[in-house]
């Protein structure tokens, strides 16, 4: 056996990595802070981030072993990628334990707030609330949104587990 083979990343991390860059790829889309209003700010961009990766976490949500290792790793790959950001951004070392810390309470709360939105659908107003509560819309019409969510949501649950759990995703078009 080879080293490589050896210290390989498990194909479940593999899947993970590859779930949370097309969470990023899908999040950086002109069109969310363009069209929908999300706004083009620092916080927003988290926002739009962060309910991607919500978004695939409750597609691989009780759904076996295999999807909770992939789930993790994508976690992971999501913590990882703050932290970069927070240190591209110019956070001194010191202080990004700190900053750190808030972001992943703040991810717990969001999981938490669209899980239960989520499972409520095809009640929208509970994903709406979380929405209008979450993404800085800066007082815009948070329907764009809620119905782009919507249609994630479905083309996620409809995607075959096999396709997510390679790492394979296909988003719904963006709206005007």
């Amino acid at each position: 056996m080879s080293l490589g083979r050896l210290f390989a990343p498990r194909p479940a991390v593999l899947a993970g990595r590859r779930l949370y860059a097309a969470a990023v790829a899908q999040a950086r889309r002109p069109a969310f802070y363009e069209r929908l209003a999300a706004a083009d700010t620092v916080e927003g961009r988290f926002e739009v981030y962060t309910l991607h990766v919500v978004l695939l976490l409750w597609r691989l949500k009780q759904q076996g072993a295999q999807a909770a290792e992939t789930g993790q790793a994508l976690f992971d790959a999501y913590i990882r990628g703050l932290d970069d950001a927070l240190r591209e951004m110019g956070v001194g070392d010191l202080s990004v334990g700190k900053k750190m810390r808030k972001l992943g309470e703040a991810f717990y709360g969001r999981v938490k707030s669209y899980d239960q939105a989520l499972d409520a659908l095809p009640n929208r107003q509970a994903l709406s609330d979380v929405i209008a509560r979450t993404v800085s819309l800066g007082g815009g019409d948070v329907s764009g949104l809620t119905d782009y969510a919507v249609r994630a949501q479905a083309a996620l649950a409809g995607e075959p587990l096999e396709r997510v759990l390679n790492g394979e995703i296909s988003w719904p078009t963006i709206a005007d």
